[in-house]
């Protein structure tokens, strides 16, 4: 195993950044905020690499390197870790060549584009013996863990029902154009693993998350941050164990029903899987916010014949089936406090376990992909826990995995 650098409690952890768009700004502002020092920025797009440094280096007091090209942070010995917030696409080579470098890794969400990748970074992580912790943050927030607590008590008595929701307003891309890439990007870099295909706005920053070839739909996008806390009252339901946690069997709708824009995903979805002793409910809207359900944008519920527990990025609270209410308690949006990624610096540190552990996150990014495998199949789909596989389905397992363009294939680890 690697020989991680030992490093004293007060010692400043030195972190690379491998993109900074969008949740990577966020991400290294908090690794800055949380104690940690990013000696190298890279991003393949120079807009991003002349906007972002200099907020960086201002916030940390330190002049910050930057390229273009992720080896180079990788090769760099004084790193102790990276933060990887690129296009899902990317993940698994990026998060693979991390791992076999030595580096300590914070992967964002959802962890990859498919089953077969979460198993391949699962057993980097181990071999590696590194610490990775994956972007969903809700693992790290005080009122899911005041939450899942209570759930430890049984007060809920039997769960037969767990719902968890988004109500979101995605408004239209429109259909603009093919056209030429910005000269600030290499555009076939970009695309890497993904298919050829000429350039298009709405496949590029952020945007991409609304095509099959990048992203994982809404499910993989906000719900995996929901659904890793529904797996995490499951496991608290199964006293911590983690051999439960995926379904058996999952069936729903899910189309566009409302804009006819070049968006591939769904914007109306509801997704039921089976547990084979509860059920769990899936929502999106991302046509209307308004009158969401249980008054939430965003929420879970784990609903029993004693009691219900609720979930929103504001709150947690009980209720009982007289009608009367039990504990609670209102608490600001963590989504955004830093404590994920402070836990991860603490982590590279203490060489202990981080709060969403890459198989927490992969057990959730699995999830993800089961729902997105009868999405895009237009039917239920049987599942098999033990295996990971869809037994004998042919069409579903073709989704297990998927083919990477040449040259950008996966690195043998």
């Amino acid at each position: 195993n690697w020989n991680p650098r030992a490093m004293a409690a007060n010692d400043k952890v030195v972190l690379g950044l491998i993109g900074g768009h969008n949740q990577g700004r966020l991400d290294g502002t908090h690794a800055i905020a949380g104690g940690a020092e990013i000696k190298t920025f890279c991003d393949i797009d120079q807009a991003m690499l002349d906007e972002r440094t200099p907020e960086f280096a201002k916030l940390q007091g330190k002049e910050i390197a930057t390229t273009k090209e992720y080896r180079k942070v990788l090769d760099d010995k004084d790193i102790d870790g990276v933060i990887i917030a690129v296009p899902d696409h990317w993940h698994t080579i990026i998060g693979l060549n991390a791992l076999a470098a030595g580096k300590d890794i914070y992967i964002e969400k959802p962890l990859t584009t498919n089953i077969h990748d979460g198993h391949l970074l699962r057993d980097a992580v181990k071999k590696s013996n590194r610490i990775a912790q994956v972007g969903t943050q809700n693992r790290s927030a005080i009122k899911f863990q005041k939450g899942m607590e209570f759930l430890k008590s049984g007060k809920l008595g039997k769960i037969c029902e767990i719902n968890a929701w988004d109500c979101q307003v995605r408004p239209s891309v429109g259909n603009p154009p093919d056209a030429a890439p910005p000269a600030t990007i290499d555009y076939d870099v970009w695309l890497g693993p993904a298919p050829k295909r000429p350039f298009n706005e709405n496949r590029f920053h952020y945007k991409w998350r609304f095509f099959w070839d990048y992203g994982n739909s809404e499910l993989g996008n906000l719900g995996v941050h929901l659904l890793d806390v529904v797996l995490w009252g499951i496991q608290t339901m199964r006293g911590g164990s983690l051999d439960s946690s995926l379904p058996t069997r999952c069936s729903g709708n899910s189309r566009i029903y409302w804009l006819k824009d070049a968006k591939e995903i769904p914007d109306t979805q509801v997704l039921t899987y089976d547990y084979g002793d509860f059920m769990l409910t899936w929502q999106l809207r991302s046509y209307a916010r308004h009158h969401p359900i249980n008054g939430w944008p965003e929420g879970i519920t784990f609903v029993g014949n004693e009691g219900t527990l609720e979930f929103s990025y504001h709150h947690w609270q009980v209720y009982y089936k007289d009608g009367s209410k039990g504990p609670g308690e209102e608490i600001a949006d963590e989504r955004n406090n830093g404590a994920h990624e402070k836990n991860f610096i603490e982590c590279i540190k203490s060489r202990k376990q981080p709060n969403s552990h890459i198989e927490l996150g992969r057990l959730a990014t699995t999830v993800c992909h089961i729902g997105n495998v009868c999405t895009r199949l237009g039917r239920e789909v049987t599942f098999d826990p033990k295996t990971e596989t869809f037994g004998n389905d042919k069409e579903a397992n073709a989704f297990l995995s998927r083919e990477y363009r040449k040259p950008y294939v996966l690195p043998k680890v």
